[in-house]
């Protein structure tokens, strides 16, 4: 019997022990009861509110009925008022760089590793926890729920900005049959149909979408297709299942990135090198899942989970001739599965989970020239399983105190198998990654609607596969897994006066890891990084999300809503042998995000938006800065039962300012590591629902 044959096995025992102390959780959702509540005004309804609070620490959701309100073509513009987050899009709609909480601060959005992506409590992320190309589409979404930080263990979340469960809509829970179509600047259009019903015990809903858009530079276009479906069959009373399908075709030309000088002259022009090397992100993607809930009696439930996905991937991003070309020709499987039981019982609610996921990567690295021949160069055969196994404990020892305690234990491994065709030379680093992620936290009632937190969690993050390739030694050795501990304190919560209500939710955090692992854009191969582990790093910020509803008449028909987003970030070396404690870069030390809308009982709304971001450096060496920037546009929309439009005006005083870029060890002055935002852009859509 192997090592992950008796982790399963053990994790089986574990499950079975657990059984007369458990509770059911929703398929795959945080440890707490089904969520189908919409936002309501400025208050979370009971049943959402429930699933928030069963947590010490930082979580938050995201209604999918908000986001056909504003222009939302990516994960960045979904995540843009989640505190704790910094997401920034810059080069087309699904390229998305993506960091919580400090993590993939490094060669930026090369694997976009740090935060477990999840649809229906089931992976999209590999096993090895890379989201390299994943197609995640916010439109698709019922709802989504940020676990920040340690607040992902349940989840299986071995990462050090925690994970992201993105819900489906269904035509049971009210998935709407609609036709939903967006456009606006830069040729970008979107059409969306979506159409559904139940009989009986059965119940399906099925989505086509069609995106296209020009881009705002220079090589820049995408043309996207995908279909989402979803059909339920209510086998007994007490047992359900519900299968779901993903195709998505997605072609997109990349512009690179400039120097500063390029940037200053011209942002929508593209790096010379791709387009003659015609860089591209083509990505076909397969995905079948099943989710099977047996409601066993009132107070437990067992919730089974399986998805396979297939994902090739067509990647030109490197282009020197004569000297070195890169083309990326590999197809990803991903095989994932949950098991959940969780039962009440007195003043405990106790789950225990298993999660268990495989990746293979298969295809070679080519050298290429643009429309005609291509060389493959190196043959690649990577694999990677992950085990998580987790027991949480809820327990309510007196009227207003929860105690939240438990231990996540992770198993995985990791190998690299590169054959050099032209010498026949084998690179096959492989190591193992084993460890006992213990967590324990507690949370205060102040009302039936406010909470005071706090958690003390440890933090593990093995490295990817991409990670291990590019490994700074270029030998056989293996990185270390990035280890750390992290406390959290915070609270959330929403009141009501008079015609008034406001809401808050608001966390500090202090980390400290050991061995993070970063990488730096190579010099010599752009495109491609070297990584390694550094020494003690500090992971520390503020989170803040406020918002509230005002009435500006004594009707209570002309109200004013207020929201801001702030991120205050302390990320930073701890003394180390070559850093000091120079910040860590790509991420600003402040992101500051809101609206403040009027609002009319008749459904109209307008308002003006606002983005303040703070400095960034895009090396370890803290040499090279890039310039905070403020932007601000408007929104406008009119809502009523059936039917739906809204327009958008971004960046309306046209700022010049970069989204994202590659990052150095010590960047030079005219180094092309520059992506930049987009400049002034005007959107409307429209939704009709039948």
């Amino acid at each position: 019997m192997d090592r992950n044959t008796r982790a399963v096995a053990a994790a089986i025992a574990t499950l079975h022990a657990a059984i007369a102390h458990a509770q059911s959780a929703p398929g795959g959702a945080l440890p707490s009861v089904t969520v189908e509540a919409e936002r309501a005004g400025d208050q979370l309804l009971p049943e959402l509110q429930a699933e928030r609070d069963a947590i010490p620490g930082a979580v938050s959701i995201v209604e999918g009925e908000e986001l056909r309100l504003r222009n939302v073509t990516s994960v960045a513009d979904m995540l843009r008022y989640t505190p704790g987050v910094w997401a920034a899009s810059g080069s087309t709609g699904d390229s998305t760089f993506l960091s919580i909480r400090g993590s993939n601060l490094d060669a930026t959005n090369y694997d976009g590793n740090g935060v477990k992506l999840l649809i229906d409590g089931l992976p999209v992320t590999a096993a090895d926890g890379n989201n390299h190309n994943r197609d995640v589409d916010p439109l698709s979404m019922r709802r989504a729920i940020v676990a920040r930080g340690a607040n992902a263990l349940t989840y299986g979340a071995s990462t050090l900005g925690g994970a992201i469960n993105f819900i489906s809509p269904t035509a049971r829970d009210g998935g709407p049959s609609e036709v939903f179509v967006n456009g606006g600047s830069f040729g970008q259009w979107q059409g969306r149909f979506s159409a559904g019903g139940v009989s009986g015990n059965l119940d399906a809903l099925v989505s086509a979408e069609a995106k296209r858009s020009d881009g705002f530079r220079e090589h820049q276009k995408q043309e996207r297709e995908s279909v989402y479906a979803n059909a339920g069959i209510q086998l007994a009373p007490t047992v359900s299942t519900r299968f779901y399908v993903t195709g998505i075709d997605n072609d997109q030309q990349l512009p690179g990135a400039l120097t500063r000088a390029q940037f200053d002259a011209d942002p929508r022009a593209a790096e010379k090198a791709a387009v003659a090397g015609n860089y591209r992100l083509n990505v076909r993607t397969a995905r079948l899942a099943n989710r099977t809930v047996w409601d066993i009696d009132e107070n437990s439930s067992l919730v089974a989970g399986i998805s396979y996905e297939n994902q090739s991937l067509y990647h030109p991003i490197v282009y020197a001739p004569p000297y070195f070309s890169l083309l990326i020709d590999t197809t990803q499987r991903n095989l994932g599965t949950t098991l959940r039981y969780q039962r009440r019982s007195g003043d405990h609610d106790v789950l225990a989970g298993l999660n268990y996921g495989n990746t293979t990567v298969e295809g070679g690295n080519y050298s290429y020239v643009p429309g005609g021949a291509q060389k493959i160069t190196t043959r690649v055969d990577n694999g990677a399983d992950n085990l998580e196994l987790f027991l949480v404990d809820r327990w309510k020892f007196a009227p207003q105190w929860t105690a939240v305690y438990g231990a996540q234990a992770v198993s995985g491994s990791r190998e690299v198998r590169n054959i050099d065709v032209s010498t026949g030379a084998v690179r096959n680093p492989q190591g193992d990654y084993d460890s006992i992620n213990p967590r324990v936290g507690v949370i205060r009632d102040l009302s039936s609607s406010s909470q005071l937190f706090a958690n003390v969690s440890r933090l593990y993050e093995p490295p990817t596969l991409y990670e291990l390739d590019d490994d700074v030694r270029g030998n056989n050795a293996t990185l270390k897994a990035m280890r750390g501990v992290v406390a959290e304190v915070g609270t959330r919560g929403a009141t009501v006066f008079d015609r008034n209500s406001m809401h808050w939710d608001v966390a500090l955090y202090y980390g400290r890891l050991d061995g993070e692992i970063l990488s730096i854009d190579d010099p010599n191969a752009p495109g491609t990084s070297l990584s390694t582990n550094v020494g003690k790093t500090i992971h520390a910020g503020v989170e803040a999300l406020m918002g509230a509803s005002l009435a500006v008449d004594d009707a209570g028909a002309h109200r004013l809503e207020p929201l801001v987003s702030i991120t205050l970030n302390d990320f930073k070396f701890d003394g180390d042998a070559n850093y000091n404690n120079n910040r860590l870069p790509a991420a600003p030390r402040y992101a500051v995000r809101g609206e403040l809308l009027y609002r009319h009982a008749s459904g109209f709304f307008f308002g003006p938006t606002f983005d303040i971001i703070g400095q960034r450096y895009a090396d370890f060496s803290n040499t090279y800065e890039v310039d905070g920037y403020t932007l601000w546009g408007l929104r406008a929309g009119y809502t009523a039962k059936q039917w739906e439009v809204y327009g958008e005006l971004r960046n309306a005083g046209d700022k010049a300012y970069v989204s994202y870029f590659s990052v150095r060890d010590k960047a030079a002055a005219d180094a092309a590591i520059l992506t930049p935002g987009s400049p002034r852009a005007l959107y409307v859509g429209a939704r009709f629902k039948f």
